[in-house]
């Protein structure tokens, strides 16, 4: 049963078995309610008799003290098993989620935008805490302390148990029945909502182009159309839903009707005691409250689909798994026979080469020609779907990836930087490097240059993404972090594709220091940056089209000779 729990509402294990105690904890409290009902059915029954006699006094003032402990300790246990367990679960279920993501291939990222997950481990899992504190558990206690209470009940007399019972399995399955519209409902209403929200994210960050353009007025009509569009959505929704709750609602009032009525004539043909009717009737008084409430739990149960299976769609994606020791026998890269398709489209058809240690090896092409792709491969970003890549002889689709990736220095074009100050975000390559060997990590990046002159120095924050810091600045950090960590294997993707030619220079100094005696992949599209490259591979359709020194491929005339060709030609035009 935990297992399923687990399944079913996306919980670990501990959550799952917290859920049970909640279910457990609220039957305890919903019974503890009726024991007040049942003193009143005594007290009554003796006052009818002749008056409460002078023995039970006690008894009635100890039962009064003990219904009340009883509903404050079982109140209390609820509380506790509830909304105390379910915080805890909550903390847990989004490290989880966060943990899962971690661990995901980086294809999935491809087919998810930022909004969509962030809202998943935010909102969802609120909602979800909202679920698990307030409607789970109360509609499980509100079922099982009924059918308890109702088979009771039947003991006393069938006929009133069936006049007051009748109207619960009707009410139950008007909502139940509900459960493909509400579905479809709170599936309109999620797509509403994450088309708003990526349109909020896209507009904060490209509120420069808006402006630019001045296009913001235009964009904020679109987008106040997907705000209307989620308010107009979340109307529909809860008119929905109340549809079904209200006349599930309106059923189970009847119940109250149907027990005066055949208890009235009951009464009358002299089967049925006014101390038996009075009894139905303070219990249905009770009996039908929590039920009331567990009708509008059962249809917020059912509208907590949406957001698990928008969760279990995460927990469940495969992860890349391997093992934690490295095997290899050096650095040398090997692509033998790789073949990968990103969704339906093949990027990499059939792709052979070597990138060995200790040289330089330039991965250099059209746009779209897997450059990028075989970097990230070659990390494990991604996974091939046929073929191999090794390192030193070992296959890193049987490697933990995390493992692996400490094999690799990686400086990528887009620079991603924190708000934090200069160390701490050099600091991210070793987050056990002392202050002075980040310092001289800095200095071979050329970091020291601008840094040293800002108004706290190193220490000195650079604002959001590096915002405080122009391109270069931001890319010398970056090489910075390379510098610190000191990998085997660096990957440079567009290291300097964004940059003046002042700039560049720093930069391609700063590359020089990092990339002595390790194996170094570099992506590139201009020819310069790669012309002192040990061996060039030129991909294009999705295979290795040509392989060799720059000097033997500018011999060979082919497509390498032709692209160095277009840029000397482009870049005299402009020069003219």
């Amino acid at each position: 049963m935990i297992k399923r729990l687990q399944k079913r509402y996306a919980l670990s294990e501990q959550g799952a078995k917290d859920l049970v105690k909640g279910c457990l904890a609220c039957v305890l409290q919903n019974l503890s309610f009726m024991f007040p009902v049942g003193l009143l059915f005594f007290l009554v029954s003796d006052l009818l008799n002749g008056g409460i006699p002078g023995e039970k006094t006690a008894f009635y003032i100890i039962g009064c003290v003990g219904c009340i402990a009883f509903i404050l300790l079982a109140t209390y246990l609820q509380y506790n098993a509830t909304y105390f367990a379910t915080y805890r679960e909550s903390g847990v279920r989004r490290i989880t989620l966060a943990e899962r993501l971690r661990k995901i291939p980086l294809s999935f990222f491809g087919k998810k935008d930022l909004a969509d997950l962030t809202s998943t481990i935010m909102a969802d899992c609120t909602f979800l805490e909202q679920s698990f504190s307030h409607f789970i558990p109360e509609l499980a206690g509100s079922i099982i302390s009924t059918t308890l209470i109702s088979i009771s009940l039947l003991f006393f007399d069938w006929r009133m148990a069936l006049a007051a019972l009748w109207v619960m399995p009707v009410s139950f399955a008007i909502v139940g029945l509900s459960a493909k519209v509400q579905e479809k409902l709170n599936q309109k209403a999620m797509d509403v909502k994450m088309d708003c929200a990526d349109g909020i994210q896209e507009c904060i960050e490209t509120v420069r182009d808006l402006k630019a353009n001045n296009a913001e007025a235009e964009y904020m009509k679109g987008l106040e159309k997907k705000i209307r569009a989620v308010e107009h959505r979340s109307i529909l929704n809860e008119f929905g839903i109340a549809v079904f709750v209200v006349s599930a609602s309106l059923i189970l009032k009847l119940g109250i009707a149907t027990v005066s009525l055949v208890g009235s004539v009951l009464l009358i043909q002299g089967s049925l005691d006014v101390i038996t009717f009075f009894l139905f009737l303070l219990v249905v008084s009770r009996l039908y409250d929590p039920l009331q409430g567990a009708l509008q739990n059962l249809a917020a149960v059912i509208s907590t689909r949406t957001n698990i299976a928008r969760m279990n769609e995460i927990l469940d994606h495969p992860v890349q798994k391997g093992d934690n020791r490295l095997s290899n026998n050096g650095y040398d890269i090997v692509f033998d026979h790789v073949r990968f398709a990103y969704n339906t489209e093949t990027v990499l058809k059939n792709v052979s080469f070597t990138a060995k240690q200790g040289e330089v090896t330039a991965l250099v092409g059209p746009s779209g020609g897997g450059k990028t792709t075989v970097s990230r491969l070659a990390a494990r970003f991604w996974d091939v779907n046929q073929g191999r890549i090794t390192i030193g002889g070992m296959d890193i689709s049987r490697t933990d990836p995390e493992t692996l990736l400490s094999l690799f220095s990686i400086v990528f074009q887009d620079v991603t930087l924190f708000d934090n100050t200069i160390l701490e975000n050099i600091r991210i390559g070793n987050k056990d490097a002392t202050d002075e060997q980040v310092i001289a990590a800095a200095k071979l990046a050329n970091v020291d240059e601008f840094a040293e002159k800002l108004p706290d120095g190193w220490n000195t924050n650079i604002g959001e993404n590096g915002c405080e810091l122009s391109g270069g600045e931001r890319q010398r950090i970056s090489i910075a972090r390379a510098f610190l960590k000191n990998a085997p294997i660096i990957l440079l993707d567009e290291a300097t594709a964004s940059l003046d030619v002042e700039n560049e220079t720093l930069i391609q100094t700063a590359l020089s220091r990092l990339i002595a005696d390790k194996t170094v992949l570099v992506i590139a599209h201009r020819m310069r940056t790669v012309a002192g490259a040990d061996k060039i591979v030129v991909l294009a359709d999705g295979v290795a089209a040509e392989e060799g020194t720059p000097y033997e491929l500018k011999k060979k005339n082919g497509l390498y000779a032709r692209m160095v060709k277009l840029q000397t030609e482009s870049q005299n035009w402009k020069l003219k």
